[in-house]
């Protein structure tokens, strides 16, 4: 009788993920009408919302980060709201405010005005324009899912997700985001200029009379199914095995590897583990395989560990980069 209900149960899953790799090509498919040339940064976007998670993009100006976010909010069925980060930003210009109302009797009451981030999917363009305090206010919404204003709680609706844009080039007026907050964001996604081929399609596209729109595929409610699917799907032994020695092997006080122990001035906690773990999951659903492999802590090591791990000034003057040692420890984890 057991072996029959533990029969059914992994039928179930397997109809489940069958279904959700369905429903996430339609939505590859409906982002692939607007945004050309950058399959893997939409793969990741949406490998961090699956997995519940926040995604901090990072690219030159001009690169569609603003655009991919905005068609992923449309193809996912999330309402959206964006935030210009600037100096000048206040805390309360994010989480929002009270205001004193006089009543019709004459009796004075504070009503709670929600700020823009009360949205599923918040765009925060150039985060590291802000100043450290308003960063400090987004941080508690990012990982507590609400926020504090006047001593008051307030939800954030469900899912919520931040996909955080970042310039590199430009830094004057800018304000690097504390290692806390990095720790926040599930991936980091780097969006490279587009080849030749893909950048014909977009001068194509994008300069004629009309526009392509993406069409809405998913809704909320479908979101946080798959979300909880994700959270179903088994992980091997081997895949877990792989990513606890790519954590050891990535922490300067217990690695093994001479370059790590003498170049990293420190390394992935944790929450890098978890966020490889899920983001594991949800890269395997995407590609509609029903558990992840260890391909996937190999392809994914770089966007889960590059925004965790920091070289020393040293290294950096002997030639060493983070993304040539991640590739040489995930490749020897994996």
């Amino acid at each position: 009788m057991a072996r029959k209900v533990v029969k059914a149960v992994e039928t179930d899953l397997v109809k489940a993920a069958d279904n959700a790799a369905e429903r996430m090509q339609a939505v590859k498919a409906s982002i692939g009408k607007v945004i050309y040339g950058l399959d893997e940064p939409v793969e990741l976007c949406l490998a961090a919302i699956l997995s519940g998670g926040h995604a901090l993009l990072v690219g030159a100006p001009g690169l569609a980060k603003t655009r991919l976010v905005e068609t992923i909010a449309v193809a996912t069925g999330l309402d959206t709201k964006r935030i210009q980060f600037t100096p000048d930003l206040m805390p309360a210009d994010i989480l929002g405010s009270e205001v004193l109302e006089e009543g019709a009797k004459g009796k004075r009451s504070f009503r709670f005005i929600p700020g823009p981030v009360f949205a599923r999917l918040l765009m925060a363009d150039e985060i590291n324009r802000a100043s450290p305090r308003t960063q400090a206010a987004l941080l508690q919404a990012m990982q507590e899912h609400h926020v504090t204003v006047a001593g008051e709680r307030h939800d954030l609706p469900e899912p919520f997700h931040v996909l955080a844009t970042q310039n590199p080039i430009e830094q004057e007026g800018t304000y690097p985001l504390p290692e806390a907050q990095l720790d926040r964001f599930l991936l980091r996604v780097d969006i490279p200029y587009p080849e030749r081929d893909a950048e014909r399609d977009i001068l194509l596209a994008t300069t004629g009379a009309s526009d392509a729109k993406a069409e809405a595929v998913l809704n909320p409610a479908e979101v946080l199914e798959l979300q909880g699917l994700v959270r179903r799907l088994p992980v091997g032994e081997k895949v877990l095995e792989a990513i606890l020695d790519l954590l050891r092997m990535a922490r300067p006080d217990v690695s093994d590897d001479q370059d790590v122990r003498d170049g990293v001035s420190w390394g992935p906690g944790p929450r890098a583990g978890q966020a490889l773990m899920l983001a594991c999951r949800a890269r395997a659903l995407i590609q509609g395989r029903l558990a992840p492999s260890t391909e996937d802590v190999a392809a994914l090591a770089e966007p889960v560990l590059k925004h965790r791990m920091a070289l020393s000034f040293a290294a950096r003057a002997e030639g060493l980069t983070l993304e040539s040692l991640i590739a040489r420890l995930a490749a020897q984890a994996a």
